[in-house]
């Protein structure tokens, strides 16, 4: 395996780079290095922002000196290791573009970056195809959860993205969710319960702590079957696993989820050909703004087949 040494460097922040998450920006910086060694990096106190130790989410300030260690890089290893059927399955999954932003209807079973084990997922499939292109994740979704899934494709559209979606109080944004749910939940429901993440038996899990960060999800049932019901969620927060772990704490555990679901239920589903979480960023609503041609933007992602032959076979 090619590699090479770069000699540490100190990187001073200016205007572009101000309000990006120090691991996006290590990314960029350290071209092939796994995102998992670049935690590693800064887990380890081996990057520094003005001569103090970063957590992964620390964002970026204007003038912020930041020290770039030495990094093993990996010659090619992207192009090596991501299958030409993955980036077809991108290129067909375009739900919206434009100069400033990409929406992609995520399948089921492909991260949005590399990580824990995985060697790339989206942003590093399209930073293959598109090598010469600015592209970052304004979101994330999980790896099971298929859906709207936004990109934006110049720094001045990021920033904008990541302060909509730091900004709760605001009313015309929204991110939509369906997912199926064990038992008959009838009307809408808003949980306000904060989640914190927790490490149990070597997993990593999230789970209800008053200690946790806020987390918001309104449920609004759409369907009732014989033993599920079909749900509607809006988040006002985007917390790890936050729709699965509040719909449990409902009593409702989300289909298909093995961490905080039924196994009972999970079994009858897969019965009827279900394999995957019953989880799908549907909808994602965004304001007026130049990076949206000056009108307010709506992108729905229709149900995979899967899904919709599940809700088809329920309905019977």
């Amino acid at each position: 395996m090619k590699s090479d040494r770069q000699n540490a460097k100190i990187v001073q922040i200016d205007a572009d780079h101000a309000g990006q998450r120090i691991d996006n920006f290590l990314m960029s910086q350290l071209k092939g290095v796994p995102r998992s060694h670049i935690y590693q990096l800064l887990r380890s106190g081996q990057v520094r922002v003005n001569s103090g130790r970063k957590k992964p989410l620390y964002k970026l300030k204007l003038d912020d000196k930041v020290r770039i260690p030495p990094a093993r890089i990996n010659d090619g290893m992207e192009a090596a290791t991501i299958p030409d059927a993955v980036l077809r399955l991108i290129e067909g999954a375009v739900l919206f573009e434009n100069d400033d932003l990409l929406v992609l209807n995520k399948p089921s079973g492909l991260a949005v970056h590399s990580g824990s084990g995985l060697t790339f997922g989206v942003i590093e499939a399209l930073k293959q195809k598109h090598p010469e292109q600015f592209i970052e994740l304004a979101h994330r979704l999980d790896r099971e959860t298929s859906g709207c899934l936004l990109l934006a494709k110049n720094r001045t559209t990021l920033t904008w993205l990541h302060e909509l979606f730091r900004d709760e109080a605001r009313t015309d944004i929204g991110k939509y969710y369906l997912a199926l749910v064990a038992g008959h939940w009838h009307g809408s429901h808003t949980i306000d319960a904060p989640l914190k993440k927790s490490l149990r038996s070597g997993e990593h899990m999230v789970e209800i702590n008053d200690d946790g960060q806020q987390a918001v999800s309104h449920f609004e049932t759409q369907k009732i079957y014989a033993d599920s019901s079909l749900v509607q969620v809006k988040i006002d927060t985007g917390r790890t696993h936050q729709i699965r772990v509040h719909a449990a704490h409902a009593g409702h555990p989300v289909a298909g989820d093995s961490k905080y679901g039924d196994n009972k239920f999970n079994q009858s589903m897969k019965k009827l050909g279900l394999k995957r979480l019953f989880l799908h960023a549907s909808r994602i609503e965004l304001p007026a703004h130049p990076a949206t041609s000056g009108k307010a933007l709506i992108i729905e992602a229709p149900l995979g087949s899967e899904l919709q032959n599940l809700l088809n076979a329920l309905a019977t």
